[in-house]
């Protein structure tokens, strides 16, 4: 799953048990500790189906969604560089099924029903979706290097209307929502040209509820319209979202044009490298956190398990042992609500440990309350003690592993070359223009420098502080920012600039006033020439000198250019040892 889990550096918990990696850890965990309480309480009947190895080893997983040509498919194309089996693209609905992209050594399509008997494909619980689910889902193989660090899901496009929805012949939302728990990252798409949310699309984004730290939203297409047109669309999307999307955060929007086709409107061209660059890092640290990830849902999984034990053992203690059982399981449905609060008090709960109460009322009325299990403290006080001390052997392992390995990070494809060379976002740009140019990049404005500079009243080719910050001030930047700027500007320290100096800090203003972030040490390219240690490269750095044109008087009265004046020189004459000069 990451390249550091192959390493044989285990951790011991209290018990003796030896973990070779962080996955070995939390499948032992779910198997031994967590897995009793669920299968005991019938909750893979109500809530999610049972993890398997293939659920721990897999690969992090993307899950797009969105209306139809929003640009899913596109998206996949885009940052895989290359066409994958099962492609089709174009501006009606294409992609009326799901599509799991992964790698693999030959390329090809694996069916439905041949995929979800694969152990070693976290897809085998998807057989309870029935065959019309299955003959709309294939597994896209390709031997493609971003697809070794991720696998990326691609889901029909939602359309508007009831007749649609129907036709599907499985339950699409609840299908989402199945993968919504097992994938690292969940990215809708909206178009800038179609921002309605549908019904069905809101009961998509509903069946998230819940995932809410994954959800990462993208607005493409967003090169079609201009800048005044891009801040209404953005708004106008941030309000349809608000609506759906029930949390007091503000979920993280992506703008750009997620294809390789030339930009249609480019005066947002800046904006759009830079969203995209974001969005990239967002996706390419996933391999980096999946086990934290799991560990994480683990963690939800574990707390939702206790709940649920709680609720079904509080509705058997309430059933009687003999009449009038159906008249109090009609009762304890409608308490529902406040038996939630009951056992909140009781065994101290948060309320967003609970599970939705109108899905629980729906599904309890199929199951006979006095065929369940009563209360069995030793499998709660067991699922407690792994929350209380395994959990951190394991988030002790995440550090140590990460300290002793790189971290796994997505390459290849639309990753590659991504920052590097001329082309990669921010290059020549604030901090690093000039980087490799032959001249210092100040002195071009230097002497509108120098002008300032002479005014401030510089003592021996110095300005003290006081006179440098009066004219600093003027910038309105924050102290803080100044500060900086002045620590980074004065290279021999010693509380004074010189031209040079100064000229370097009205520079690095310049950059923070146009929106570019200042470095923590000053690059090389911008230390002035004469603070620099190496004369070679000085003189390389510094091509505004000119050369001398003063002339010279030889001895004899005639004028010579300096530049071309011939020096003589007469040998010092000294007497060998018979008395001649030599």
């Amino acid at each position: 799953m990451f390249s550091w889990v192959k390493q044989e550096q285990g951790g011991r918990n209290k018990e003796g048990e030896m973990y070779q990696t962080v996955t070995e850890g939390l499948q032992s965990l779910y198997t031994k500790k967590l897995l009793p309480l669920e299968e005991t309480y019938l909750f893979h009947d109500f809530h999610s189906p049972a993890l398997e190895a293939a659920d721990f080893q897999s690969k992090p997983m993307v899950l797009l969604v969105g209306q139809y040509s929003t640009g899913k498919t596109t998206f996949i194309r885009y940052l895989l560089e290359q066409d994958f089996p099962g492609m089709r693209i174009g501006p009606e609905p294409t992609t009326d099924g799901f599509i799991a992209v992964m790698y693999g050594e030959n390329e090809g399509v694996v069916p439905g029903n041949a995929l979800v008997v694969d152990p070693k494909k976290p897809f085998r619980k998807l057989n309870a979706f029935g065959n019309s689910f299955l003959n709309r889902f294939i597994c896209s193989q390709m031997p493609n290097q971003v697809l070794q660090s991720i696998s990326i899901i691609d889901t029909p496009g939602i359309l508007s209307g009831e007749k649609q929805r129907i036709s599907r012949g499985y339950d699409f939302a609840e299908v989402l929502r199945w993968f919504g728990e097992r994938v690292d990252r969940i990215i809708l798409l909206f178009d800038a040209h179609k921002l309605d949310i549908s019904d069905e699309f809101s009961e998509a984004i509903r069946a998230l509820k819940g995932q809410d730290d994954k959800i990462r939203v993208v607005l493409n297409k967003a090169d079609q319209v201009d800048t005044q047109q891009l801040m209404r669309v953005y708004g106008a999307l941030m309000w349809s979202l608000g609506k759906v999307i029930n949390t007091p955060e503000v979920v993280r929007v992506y703008l750009g044009s997620f294809w390789a086709k030339p930009l249609q409107n480019t005066e947002n061209r800046r904006l759009f490298e830079a969203e995209s660059q974001d969005l990239f890092r967002d996706i390419q640290s996933l391999p980096r956190n999946a086990a934290l990830r799991k560990l994480n849902d683990l963690i939800k999984r574990a707390r939702l398990a206790k709940v649920h034990a709680y609720i079904i053992s509080y509705l058997k203690k309430e059933m009687p042992s003999l009449f009038g059982r159906e008249k109090k399981k009609e009762e304890l449905i409608m308490r529902l609500p406040e038996i939630y609060t009951t056992l909140q008090r009781e065994h101290h709960i948060s309320p967003g440990d609970f599970p939705n109460v109108t899905k629980m009322q729906d599904m309890l009325q199929h199951y006979d309350f006095s065929k369940f299990p009563s209360l069995k403290i030793k499998l709660i006080e067991s699922v407690d003690k792994m929350l209380a001390t395994k959990i951190a052997v394991l988030m002790a392992m995440i550090r140590d592993e990460e300290s002793k390995q790189p971290p796994a990070m997505v390459s290849g494809g639309a990753f590659e070359g991504s920052q590097d060379g001329p082309f990669g976002h921010g290059y020549g740009e604030g901090i690093c223009a000039g980087a490799d140019a032959e001249d210092w990049i100040v002195s071009r404005d230097k002497h509108r420098y120098d002008e300032i500079f002479y005014t401030l009243m510089p003592i021996n080719g110095k300005i003290t502080g006081v006179n440098a910050k009066k004219e600093m001030m003027n910038s309105r930047l924050p102290n803080t920012v100044l500060g900086k700027i002045w620590k980074l500007a004065d290279c021999d320290r010693d509380g004074m600039l010189d031209d040079e100096e100064f000229a370097l800090a009205q520079h690095l203003i310049k950059i923070k006033l146009e929106g570019y972030e200042l470095p923590t040490e000053l690059p090389d390219h911008l230390v002035p020439p004469s603070h620099r240690k190496n004369a070679t490269a000085d003189a390389l750095y510094n091509h505004t000198e000119t050369r001398a044109q003063e002339t010279e008087l030889t001895p004899k009265g005639k004028k010579v250019s300096a530049g071309f004046l011939l020096l003589t020189f007469r040998p010092r004459r000294s007497k060998s040892a018979n008395g001649r000069l030599q």
